[in-house]
C-alpha cells in the first residue's frame, strides 16, 4: 500500500474496504479470504438494516455471518430482507431462550440497532 502512487490507496479503500460501518455504529472488518467477502456481525448490530451491504460500489454483496452475542454463528445469507421476512421469527425463538437479558424486537427493520445487551434507554 504504501509503494502504490497516491490515488491508488484511496480507490481501493472505496472499493474494496477493510471495514464497514453497520447501523449499531461499530466498523466491522470484512474477511476477503472467500468470495463474496464476509462481514462476519452480531445479529442485533443489523437492526433497522433492510437490505444486505455491498461494497465495490454497489456490485458486490457481502456474505453475512450473523452472530449471536456470544459471536457464535447463527445464520449465513446473502439475502438481510429475505432473512428478516422468513427465519428471523425462528432464530429469535431460540436466540430469546438462550440470551433472555437480550433485546429481541418483533420487527427487526424498524428497531434501533444495538451492540450492548440493549439499547440505550430500554
Amino acid at each position: 500500500r504504501n509503494l502504490t502512487p497516491w490515488p491508488l490507496p484511496q480507490r481501493l479503500d472505496e472499493l474494496a474496504p477493510t471495514h464497514l460501518a453497520v447501523p449499531s455504529g461499530s466498523n466491522i472488518r470484512l474477511d476477503y479470504s472467500e468470495n463474496p467477502p464476509i462481514l462476519a456481525v452480531r445479529l442485533q448490530e443489523l437492526f433497522g438494516l433492510a437490505d444486505t451491504p455491498r461494497i465495490a460500489q454497489g456490485r458486490q454483496q457481502v456474505k453475512l455471518h450473523l452472530l449471536s452475542p456470544a459471536r457464535r454463528p447463527v445464520q449465513v445469507t446473502q439475502d438481510l430482507a429475505n432473512f428478516w421476512r422468513t427465519t428471523y421469527a425462528e432464530v429469535k425463538k431460540d436466540l430469546k431462550g438462550r440470551y433472555p437479558k437480550h433485546y429481541w424486537p418483533d420487527d427487526p427493520l424498524v428497531a434501533e440497532a444495538t451492540a450492548r445487551a440493549k439499547p440505550r434507554g430500554t
